[in-house]
Protein backbone atom coordinates (compact mmCIF):
# COMPACT_ATOMS: atom_id res chain seq x y z
CA UNK A 1 0.00 0.00 0.00
CA UNK A 2 1.46 3.39 -1.02
CA UNK A 3 1.57 6.05 1.38
CA UNK A 4 0.50 9.25 0.54
CA UNK A 5 1.03 11.88 3.44
CA UNK A 6 3.43 13.40 0.69
CA UNK A 7 1.22 16.67 -0.32
CA UNK A 8 4.52 18.04 -1.79
CA UNK A 9 7.58 16.85 -3.66
CA UNK A 10 10.69 18.80 -4.95
CA UNK A 11 13.22 18.06 -6.63
CA UNK A 12 16.53 20.38 -6.61
CA UNK A 13 19.31 20.44 -9.19
CA UNK A 14 22.19 21.46 -6.60
CA UNK A 15 25.20 23.52 -7.84
CA UNK A 16 27.57 25.93 -5.85
CA UNK A 17 26.69 28.27 -7.64
CA UNK A 18 22.71 29.41 -6.16
CA UNK A 19 22.09 31.20 -9.82
CA UNK A 20 22.06 27.29 -10.99
CA UNK A 21 20.14 25.75 -8.14
CA UNK A 22 17.04 25.29 -9.36
CA UNK A 23 13.96 23.14 -7.95
CA UNK A 24 10.65 21.84 -9.65
CA UNK A 25 7.58 21.35 -7.02
CA UNK A 26 4.59 18.96 -7.76
CA UNK A 27 1.29 19.60 -5.26
CA UNK A 28 -0.67 16.49 -4.52
CA UNK A 29 -4.31 16.43 -5.33
CA UNK A 30 -7.02 14.47 -5.54
CA UNK A 31 -6.71 14.08 -9.10
CA UNK A 32 -3.13 13.52 -9.05
CA UNK A 33 0.27 15.56 -9.42
CA UNK A 34 0.14 19.54 -10.36
CA UNK A 35 3.61 20.52 -11.60
CA UNK A 36 4.79 23.69 -11.71
CA UNK A 37 7.42 25.18 -13.61
CA UNK A 38 10.95 25.22 -12.59
CA UNK A 39 12.23 28.50 -10.02
CA UNK A 40 15.22 28.96 -7.50
CA UNK A 41 15.85 27.22 -4.55
CA UNK A 42 16.84 30.54 -2.65
CA UNK A 43 17.84 31.01 0.80
CA UNK A 44 19.12 27.97 2.19
CA UNK A 45 18.87 28.78 6.31
CA UNK A 46 15.12 29.39 5.54
CA UNK A 47 14.62 26.43 2.86
CA UNK A 48 13.22 23.39 4.71
CA UNK A 49 10.91 25.42 6.60
CA UNK A 50 9.30 27.34 3.86
CA UNK A 51 8.85 23.75 1.89
CA UNK A 52 7.27 22.33 5.02
CA UNK A 53 4.77 25.74 4.70
CA UNK A 54 4.33 24.85 1.25
CA UNK A 55 2.79 21.54 1.86
CA UNK A 56 0.54 22.67 4.49
CA UNK A 57 0.57 19.93 7.44
CA UNK A 58 1.32 17.03 4.71
CA UNK A 59 4.80 15.62 4.17
CA UNK A 60 7.62 17.02 2.06
CA UNK A 61 9.34 14.52 -0.43
CA UNK A 62 12.56 15.91 -1.58
CA UNK A 63 15.04 14.72 -3.82
CA UNK A 64 18.62 16.41 -4.04
CA UNK A 65 21.08 15.95 -6.78
CA UNK A 66 24.10 15.60 -4.48
CA UNK A 67 25.70 13.10 -2.79
CA UNK A 68 24.12 12.06 1.00
CA UNK A 69 26.93 9.38 2.43
CA UNK A 70 30.22 8.44 3.12
CA UNK A 71 32.78 5.89 0.94
CA UNK A 72 32.93 2.76 3.16
CA UNK A 73 36.89 3.27 2.90
CA UNK A 74 36.41 6.23 5.21
CA UNK A 75 33.90 5.22 7.18
CA UNK A 76 35.85 2.17 8.56
CA UNK A 77 37.89 4.84 9.94
CA UNK A 78 34.73 6.72 11.59
CA UNK A 79 33.22 6.04 15.27
CA UNK A 80 30.04 6.83 14.63
CA UNK A 81 27.39 4.32 13.85
CA UNK A 82 26.21 5.89 10.79
CA UNK A 83 26.28 8.71 8.68
CA UNK A 84 23.46 10.86 10.29
CA UNK A 85 25.18 10.05 13.80
CA UNK A 86 28.85 11.79 11.54
CA UNK A 87 27.13 14.88 10.70
CA UNK A 88 25.33 15.38 14.14
CA UNK A 89 29.02 15.53 14.77
CA UNK A 90 29.90 17.95 12.40
CA UNK A 91 29.61 22.31 12.72
CA UNK A 92 29.41 24.31 9.47
CA UNK A 93 32.73 25.54 10.34
CA UNK A 94 34.50 22.38 10.71
CA UNK A 95 37.94 21.96 9.09
CA UNK A 96 36.17 18.98 7.25
CA UNK A 97 34.40 21.23 4.75
CA UNK A 98 37.97 22.82 3.89
CA UNK A 99 38.78 21.72 0.39
CA UNK A 100 43.17 20.94 0.90
CA UNK A 101 44.97 22.73 -1.98
CA UNK A 102 47.97 20.10 -1.72
CA UNK A 103 48.33 16.48 -1.16
CA UNK A 104 50.04 17.02 2.05
CA UNK A 105 47.09 19.08 3.43
CA UNK A 106 44.85 15.68 2.77
CA UNK A 107 43.93 14.09 6.04
CA UNK A 108 40.67 12.23 7.36
CA UNK A 109 39.80 15.30 9.06
CA UNK A 110 40.19 17.58 5.84
CA UNK A 111 39.37 15.13 2.98
CA UNK A 112 38.10 17.24 -0.05
CA UNK A 113 40.35 17.45 -2.85
CA UNK A 114 41.82 19.53 -4.47
CA UNK A 115 41.37 23.14 -4.14
CA UNK A 116 42.72 23.95 -8.09
CA UNK A 117 44.23 21.84 -10.57
CA UNK A 118 48.12 21.28 -10.87
CA UNK A 119 50.53 19.25 -12.86
CA UNK A 120 50.48 15.18 -11.82
CA UNK A 121 47.39 15.28 -9.31
CA UNK A 122 45.94 11.81 -9.89
CA UNK A 123 42.93 10.26 -7.75
CA UNK A 124 45.17 7.47 -6.88
CA UNK A 125 47.38 9.47 -5.08
CA UNK A 126 44.36 11.21 -3.33
CA UNK A 127 42.88 7.79 -2.26
CA UNK A 128 46.81 6.76 -0.60
CA UNK A 129 46.57 9.80 1.18
CA UNK A 130 43.50 9.01 2.66
CA UNK A 131 44.80 5.41 3.52
CA UNK A 132 42.60 3.78 0.58
CA UNK A 133 43.93 0.60 -0.90
CA UNK A 134 43.45 1.96 -4.52
CA UNK A 135 41.42 5.10 -6.50
CA UNK A 136 38.14 2.91 -6.62
CA UNK A 137 37.81 3.44 -2.58
CA UNK A 138 36.85 7.05 -2.74
CA UNK A 139 33.67 6.09 -4.92
CA UNK A 140 30.29 4.53 -3.00
CA UNK A 141 28.90 1.74 -4.41
CA UNK A 142 26.10 4.00 -5.74
CA UNK A 143 28.92 6.23 -7.32
CA UNK A 144 29.79 3.35 -9.76
CA UNK A 145 29.12 2.75 -12.94
CA UNK A 146 26.35 -0.11 -13.74
CA UNK A 147 25.33 -1.76 -17.14
CA UNK A 148 22.60 0.76 -17.02
CA UNK A 149 24.87 3.77 -16.78
CA UNK A 150 28.10 5.51 -16.30
CA UNK A 151 30.15 6.19 -13.09
CA UNK A 152 29.38 9.40 -11.05
CA UNK A 153 32.20 11.34 -9.33
CA UNK A 154 33.57 10.20 -6.12
CA UNK A 155 32.31 12.02 -2.89
CA UNK A 156 35.80 14.40 -1.86
CA UNK A 157 37.40 15.11 -5.17
CA UNK A 158 36.37 18.64 -6.08
CA UNK A 159 37.91 19.20 -9.54
CA UNK A 160 36.58 18.88 -13.19
CA UNK A 161 32.86 19.82 -14.44
CA UNK A 162 31.73 15.96 -13.17
CA UNK A 163 32.61 16.51 -9.53
CA UNK A 164 29.94 16.53 -6.81
CA UNK A 165 32.76 17.27 -3.68
CA UNK A 166 31.90 21.16 -3.50
CA UNK A 167 28.23 20.83 -4.19
CA UNK A 168 28.20 18.46 -1.47
CA UNK A 169 30.13 21.06 0.71
CA UNK A 170 27.96 23.70 0.15
CA UNK A 171 24.50 21.86 0.94
CA UNK A 172 25.59 19.86 3.83
CA UNK A 173 27.58 23.01 5.76
CA UNK A 174 24.95 25.72 4.58
CA UNK A 175 21.75 23.38 4.66
CA UNK A 176 21.73 20.28 5.69
CA UNK A 177 23.68 20.98 9.35
CA UNK A 178 21.85 23.86 9.98
CA UNK A 179 18.36 21.94 9.81
CA UNK A 180 19.39 18.84 10.98
CA UNK A 181 20.27 21.61 14.54
CA UNK A 182 16.62 22.52 14.30
CA UNK A 183 13.52 21.41 15.84
CA UNK A 184 11.76 18.92 13.82
CA UNK A 185 14.63 18.00 11.06
CA UNK A 186 14.72 16.54 7.91
CA UNK A 187 15.10 12.76 7.76
CA UNK A 188 17.53 11.03 5.46
CA UNK A 189 16.66 8.40 2.97
CA UNK A 190 18.01 5.30 3.31
CA UNK A 191 19.50 5.74 6.58
CA UNK A 192 16.52 6.39 8.51
CA UNK A 193 14.20 4.36 7.08
CA UNK A 194 12.39 3.22 3.78
CA UNK A 195 10.57 6.22 2.29
CA UNK A 196 7.08 5.63 2.24
CA UNK A 197 7.12 4.88 6.41
CA UNK A 198 9.62 8.06 6.93
CA UNK A 199 6.35 9.95 4.92
CA UNK A 200 4.77 11.06 8.08
CA UNK A 201 2.89 14.12 8.40
CA UNK A 202 4.51 17.35 8.98
CA UNK A 203 7.92 16.16 7.99
CA UNK A 204 10.78 16.50 5.46
CA UNK A 205 12.29 13.59 3.95
CA UNK A 206 15.55 14.20 1.54
CA UNK A 207 16.61 11.33 -0.51
CA UNK A 208 19.69 11.13 -3.11
CA UNK A 209 18.72 11.62 -6.54
CA UNK A 210 21.11 11.09 -10.14
CA UNK A 211 19.66 12.90 -13.16
CA UNK A 212 21.30 10.53 -15.61
CA UNK A 213 20.11 7.68 -13.46
CA UNK A 214 16.47 9.96 -13.65
CA UNK A 215 16.70 9.96 -17.46
CA UNK A 216 17.14 6.22 -18.10
CA UNK A 217 14.73 4.90 -15.25
CA UNK A 218 11.97 7.80 -17.40
CA UNK A 219 13.01 5.66 -20.98
CA UNK A 220 14.16 8.93 -22.14
CA UNK A 221 17.14 9.10 -25.01
CA UNK A 222 18.35 12.59 -25.11
CA UNK A 223 19.75 13.10 -28.49
CA UNK A 224 22.67 15.76 -28.10
CA UNK A 225 23.64 17.28 -24.95
CA UNK A 226 21.37 18.67 -22.21
CA UNK A 227 23.57 21.44 -22.40
CA UNK A 228 21.77 22.99 -25.67
CA UNK A 229 18.29 24.16 -25.79
CA UNK A 230 16.93 22.61 -29.20
CA UNK A 231 18.36 19.00 -27.77
CA UNK A 232 15.86 20.01 -24.40
CA UNK A 233 13.41 20.80 -26.65
CA UNK A 234 13.36 18.06 -28.84
CA UNK A 235 12.72 15.81 -25.77
CA UNK A 236 9.32 18.01 -25.18
CA UNK A 237 6.42 15.55 -26.46
CA UNK A 238 8.48 12.68 -24.18
CA UNK A 239 8.43 15.11 -21.37
CA UNK A 240 4.48 15.41 -21.78
CA UNK A 241 3.93 11.45 -22.31
CA UNK A 242 6.01 10.94 -18.90
CA UNK A 243 3.88 13.71 -16.98
CA UNK A 244 0.65 11.68 -18.74
CA UNK A 245 2.37 8.46 -17.16
CA UNK A 246 3.13 9.98 -13.72
CA UNK A 247 -0.99 11.26 -13.73
CA UNK A 248 0.85 14.73 -13.21
CA UNK A 249 -0.10 18.06 -15.30
CA UNK A 250 1.50 20.92 -15.75
CA UNK A 251 0.89 24.41 -14.95
CA UNK A 252 1.22 27.02 -17.99
CA UNK A 253 4.61 28.07 -16.83
CA UNK A 254 5.51 24.75 -16.81
CA UNK A 255 4.04 23.75 -20.05
CA UNK A 256 6.06 26.72 -21.52
CA UNK A 257 9.21 25.86 -20.32
CA UNK A 258 9.09 22.11 -21.80
CA UNK A 259 8.62 23.47 -25.66
CA UNK A 260 10.79 26.49 -24.92
CA UNK A 261 13.68 24.06 -23.87
CA UNK A 262 13.72 25.51 -20.61
CA UNK A 263 15.47 28.57 -21.44
CA UNK A 264 18.50 29.53 -23.76
CA UNK A 265 20.78 30.76 -20.21
CA UNK A 266 23.27 28.59 -18.54
CA UNK A 267 20.77 27.42 -16.09
CA UNK A 268 18.57 25.92 -18.35
CA UNK A 269 20.18 22.47 -18.09
CA UNK A 270 19.79 22.86 -14.38
CA UNK A 271 15.96 23.18 -14.63
CA UNK A 272 16.01 20.39 -17.03
CA UNK A 273 17.14 18.68 -14.28
CA UNK A 274 14.98 19.25 -11.76
CA UNK A 275 12.00 18.13 -13.66
CA UNK A 276 13.85 14.47 -14.22
CA UNK A 277 14.63 14.28 -11.09
CA UNK A 278 10.75 15.01 -9.84
CA UNK A 279 9.43 12.76 -12.50
CA UNK A 280 11.90 9.50 -10.74
CA UNK A 281 10.71 10.86 -7.16
CA UNK A 282 7.06 10.42 -8.52
CA UNK A 283 7.72 7.54 -9.92
CA UNK A 284 8.69 5.97 -6.25
CA UNK A 285 6.40 7.90 -4.40
CA UNK A 286 3.74 5.91 -6.96
CA UNK A 287 5.07 3.13 -6.42
CA UNK A 288 6.30 2.88 -10.54
CA UNK A 289 9.35 2.26 -8.77
CA UNK A 290 10.75 0.21 -6.61
CA UNK A 291 11.88 1.89 -2.81
CA UNK A 292 15.12 0.07 -3.70
CA UNK A 293 17.89 -0.22 -1.37
CA UNK A 294 20.41 -2.93 -1.41
CA UNK A 295 20.61 -5.58 1.59
CA UNK A 296 24.39 -4.00 2.56
CA UNK A 297 25.05 -2.16 5.99
CA UNK A 298 27.36 -0.24 4.63
CA UNK A 299 24.43 1.23 2.04
CA UNK A 300 22.31 1.43 4.20
CA UNK A 301 24.20 2.91 7.46
CA UNK A 302 27.16 5.26 5.32
CA UNK A 303 26.88 5.38 2.34
CA UNK A 304 23.27 5.67 0.68
CA UNK A 305 22.35 5.17 -2.23
CA UNK A 306 20.11 6.91 -5.60
CA UNK A 307 17.06 6.68 -5.47
CA UNK A 308 14.79 4.70 -7.79
CA UNK A 309 18.15 2.71 -8.63
CA UNK A 310 17.96 -1.17 -8.91
CA UNK A 311 21.30 -1.77 -11.07
CA UNK A 312 24.23 -2.11 -8.43
CA UNK A 313 27.72 -1.51 -9.77
CA UNK A 314 29.16 -3.99 -12.61
CA UNK A 315 32.13 -5.69 -11.18
CA UNK A 316 32.60 -6.59 -7.50
CA UNK A 317 34.72 -4.23 -5.79
CA UNK A 318 33.50 -4.08 -2.03
CA UNK A 319 33.27 -6.01 0.78
CA UNK A 320 30.06 -7.10 1.85
CA UNK A 321 30.66 -8.29 5.46
CA UNK A 322 28.89 -6.03 8.79
CA UNK A 323 31.01 -3.55 9.61
CA UNK A 324 33.11 -4.15 12.60
CA UNK A 325 31.21 -1.39 14.84
CA UNK A 326 27.75 -2.69 14.32
CA UNK A 327 28.91 -6.49 15.19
Amino acid sequence: MINHAATLAVHADWSIDPRKRWMTMAHRHTTGWRIEAPCPVGDLPGWTAWLRHRADGGAVALGVDLPLGLPRAYARTRPEAGFPAFLAGLTPDSGFFTVAATLEAVSPATPFYPARGAKGMTRAAHAARLGFNAAYDLSRACDRATAQRPAGAPLFWTLGANQTGKAAITAWRDWLLPARAGANPPRLWPFEGRLHALLEPGAVVVAETYPAEALRQLGLRLSGSKRRQSDRAALAPALHACLATAAASATPGLHSAIEDGFGADAAGEDRFDSLLGLLCLLGVLEGRQPDHVPEDPWIRQWEGWVLGQQEEASGSFFEKKEPKKLL
